[in-house]
């Protein structure tokens, strides 16, 4: 098993930064990527930003590519999400999420066994 717990959510204004982490716990061998997704109410979650812990290949959404950075301690099992130039349509309940995706398959959340609680993340104009 894995439990993932993230941090770091917040309010900020637009064009701010925030950075989220993600801690996870249990065994390694139970994936090979980590990933952020985020949603909102009435929305389809969307996968934005991952990681091989692997490799390090890193992966972006279309619509955070060039503001989102993502990382990952591999000593600590923990994954940030450093978010710059924040737009109030970033504003969404962030997730991390932990499995085995497919080739091409990377921001696909029904590609994800383990999954966090989530963090709130609002941006005001």
């Amino acid at each position: 098993q894995v439990q993932l717990a993230e941090s770091g959510g917040g309010s900020v204004q637009a064009g701010g930064s925030l950075r989220l982490s993600c801690a996870a716990s249990g065994h390694p061998d139970n994936y090979n990527y980590l990933n952020w997704f985020r949603q909102t109410p009435g929305k389809e979650r969307e996968g934005i930003a991952g990681i091989s812990t692997t490799g390090g290949r890193t992966f972006y959404a279309d619509s955070v590519e060039g503001r989102f950075t993502i990382s990952q301690d591999n000593a600590k099992k923990t994954v940030y999400l450093q978010m710059d130039s924040l737009k109030p349509e970033d504003t969404a309940m962030y997730y991390c999420a932990a499995g085995f995706p497919l080739y091409g398959r990377w921001l696909y959340p029904s590609e994800y066994k383990y999954w966090g609680q989530g963090t709130q993340v609002t941006v005001s104009s």
